[in-house]
């Protein structure tokens, strides 16, 4: 069993079981993979794929096992590589990142300009997604780092670290009836209007309809999107009251919104960034880290990686207050 197998085996789960596809992934031949898929299968002596003539057409419970083992020995064969680039100076390689729209549009641009500065010779790699998606990239060991709000049990084998707190914000046109009212914003109120939000999770949490069913209330809720700027675009229509992430909010927004407060009314939103326990921090991922939270120094990035449970990581930062960022108007504090 060699290296190159495994590495061809994941090339083939990964490419819908189509060879053709694999070999042009790895720049190889398709010969070539076929005759190593088939030297690793009968040095295993089990079948890894069933097939239908030359295709392969599902993979058996015993090519499920070895793929997963197969996908951890490479997990491994990279964190070496990495240990040593990282222990020979190198500031070259590649940072993967999984993250929501939210993240990726309104806070990561500043951050990785930054990073690209400080470290030309690494190539990042974004992947946007729902918080399910970004768990299954994670499971994979697609990605090094995972940012994303709440839906931390989605991750139980990442180290999460805390990086800020967010509120939710109200928009409406500023023709809206809510634009006009006098007084504080109220859940009864917004419980009148049909609402345009993020979409929600698949695993039934949502601190939004919750905050809504402890009042007894149900929201009639429209429409719903990943990307705020959807939001925006059918609230500017007038499909129905918009409510994003604050730190959505831009200066630019002020033409067509009128942004209310809903701080109250929702619980605050926590932004974490985390990573697989059995990773190597390299030198820029540390840094990345402190650029995406400064209060996350290398010295405690580094704490906290080496304690054994979540429970632990979360005690470490018991004691430290996090930022809390807004968009337009509002500045981090």
């Amino acid at each position: 069993m060699t290296l190159q197998q495994l590495r061809y085996l994941l090339a083939i789960a990964d490419s819908g079981l189509n060879i053709t596809a694999a070999s042009e992934r790895l720049y190889t031949s398709q010969p070539g993979i076929s005759k190593q898929l088939k030297l690793l299968e009968q040095e295993l002596k089990v079948q890894l794929f069933t097939r239908k003539g030359k295709s392969l057409v599902a993979i058996t419970p015993a090519g499920r096992d070895v793929i997963a083992r197969a996908r951890k020995i490479m997990s491994e064969v990279q964190n070496i590589r990495s240990l040593a680039s990282d222990l020979s100076g190198e500031e070259e390689g590649t940072l993967s990142i999984a993250t929501t729209h939210t993240q990726a549009r309104y806070v990561l641009p500043e951050i990785i300009k930054v990073f690209r500065e400080r470290y030309p010779k690494v190539n990042l790699e974004l992947h946007q997604g729902t918080s399910e998606q970004i768990a299954e990239l994670v499971a994979n060991n697609v990605v090094d780092f995972a940012i994303a709000t709440s839906s931390r049990n989605l991750f139980p084998e990442l180290v999460l670290l805390p990086g800020f707190h967010w509120d939710r914000i109200v928009l409406v046109p500023k023709n809206h009836d809510l634009a006009k009212m006098d007084g504080p914003l109220n859940l009864s109120m917004l419980a009148n209007y049909p609402l345009v939000t993020y979409v929600f999770s698949l695993t039934g949490e949502s601190s939004f309809k919750n905050a809504f069913a402890e009042q007894r209330l149900e929201p009639d809720v429209v429409f719903t999107a990943r990307d705020a700027d959807i939001i925006k675009t059918y609230v500017r229509m007038g499909i129905g009251v918009g409510i994003v992430a604050g730190l959505a909010y831009e200066c630019d927004d002020k033409e067509n919104f009128v942004a209310l407060s809903a701080e109250d009314l929702f619980p605050q939103c926590t932004t974490w960034l985390g990573f697989r326990r059995d990773s190597v921090l390299r030198g820029y991922m540390i840094d990345f880290i402190s650029l995406f939270a400064p209060h996350l120094t290398p010295e405690l990035t580094r704490e906290a990686a080496a304690l054994e449970s979540q429970g632990e990581i979360d005690a470490l930062f018991t004691d430290i207050t996090l930022p809390t960022r807004g968009g337009c108007g509002h500045e981090d504090g």
